[in-house]
C-alpha cells in the first residue's frame, strides 16, 4: 500500500539554477527555520521513548542506531560522540550503517535494499531484550531498517524510529515512532537537508537526555568527558576551579593526577571535608 511521501514532494522553489548565491542562501535558511518547530511536535513521543531507553540502560542495556546512507551516518556520528562527551564505553551506544563501515564515506549500491542484513549486523553484537534499536530513515521505507526493526519486535527488543513521513511502513513497525514532518526539501528529494537536520536534532535529544538521566552530567558540565586534547584539558581545569573554588595550579595538578573531572572533584571533596 502506497502512502504520501512528503520527503519526495516537489520543492516549493523553482528554477534554483537562476537564483543568485544570496537568494539560495536566504531561501535555504528560510526553510531551515521551520525544522525546530517540526521537532517540537515530537517531544511527547520522544519523552515516552527515552523513558523506556533509560529503564533498559540502567539494567545494562545498550542503544543501537541502524540506518542507510545519510541516516546511517547520522546515527554513527551520534554514537561516536557519546564516549568522548560522556565518558561511556564505545559499546554502550552503537551506530550501524547498511553496507558496513565503508558506507560511511562512500555509497554502497543496493545495501539499503537488503531484508536480512540488518538483523545479521545486530546479531554480531549479541543483542538482547534489554537493548533498544532505533531505525533511522527519512523516507520511512528503507528495507534494511524496516526488516531490522521487524526482527527486533519478534525478539521483544524495544524499537523506535526517526522518520520524516507520517504513516510510513517504518513508523507502523516501530513501537515508538518519532515522525518529524519537515515538508519538501529545497532541492527536491534531497533528504540530507531539512530531514537530515531534523534527524540530527532528534539524535542529539535522545543521547543527551539519556546520558543526563544516567548521571553522566553534573549540574550542566561534562564531568566525565575524555580529556583527549588541550582544549578539553583546559575546559576540565576551569570546571575544577569553578566547582571547588581553587586556584588554576591546584586544578591542573588534580586533573593530571586523576585524569577525570568527576573523580578529581570526588577525591578533593573527600580529602577536604
Amino acid at each position: 500500500m502506497s502512502f504520501n511521501k512528503i520527503t519526495e514532494q516537489s520543492s516549493n522553489y523553482s528554477h534554483l539554477e537562476k537564483m543568485s548565491i544570496l537568494q539560495l542562501l536566504t531561501n535555504i535558511n528560510k526553510e531551515d527555520q521551520t525544522i525546530a518547530h517540526a521537532v517540537e511536535k515530537s517531544i511527547p513521543s520522544l519523552n515516552q521513548l527515552i523513558n523506556e531507553i533509560v529503564k533498559r540502560m540502567k539494567i545494562g542495556g545498550r542503544l543501537f542506531y541502524i540506518g542507510a546512507g545519510t541516516s546511517g551516518r547520522l546515527g554513527i556520528l551520534d554514537a561516536s560522540e557519546c564516549p568522548p562527551t560522556f565518558g561511556v564505553s564505545h559499546n554502550l551506544v552503537i551506530g550501524i550503517i547498511a553496507g558496513g563501515d565503508v558506507a560511511i564515506r562512500k555509497a554502497v549500491e543496493f545495501a539499503e535494499d537488503s531484508n536480512t542484513q540488518a538483523w545479521e549486523d545486530l546479531q554480531k553484537y549479541q543483542i538482547t531484550e534489554i537493548d533498544t534499536v532505533i531505525g533511522i530513515a527519512a523516507s520511512g521505507t528503507t528495507p534494511y531498517v524496516i526488516s531490522g526493526l521487524q526482527k527486533c519486535n519478534e525478539h521483544t527488543i524495544l524499537t523506535g524510529c526517526i522518520t520524516c513521513n507520517e504513516g510510513s511502513p517504518l513508523g507502523k513497525i516501530a513501537k515508538h515512532p518519532i515522525e518529524v514532518v519537515v515538508g519538501p526539501e529545497f532541492v527536491t528529494g534531497s533528504s540530507r537537508m531539512k530531514a537530515g537536520t531534523a534527524q540530527k536534532m532528534i539524535l542529539n535529544m535522545i543521547s543527551t537526555c539519556t546520558m543526563i538521566q544516567l548521571g553522566r552530567i553534573k549540574d550542566n558540565k561534562m564531568v566525565d568527558m575524555q580529556l583527549s586534547n588541550n582544549k578539553l584539558v583546559d575546559r576540565g581545569t576551569k570546571m575544577l576551579m569553578e566547582e571547588l573554588n581553587i586556584a588554576e595550579e591546584i586544578a591542573t595538578q588534580l586533573l593530571s593526577k586523576y585524569k577525570n573531572v568527576r573523580t578529581a572533584i570526588q577525591n578533593y571533596t573527600n580529602e577536604h571535608r
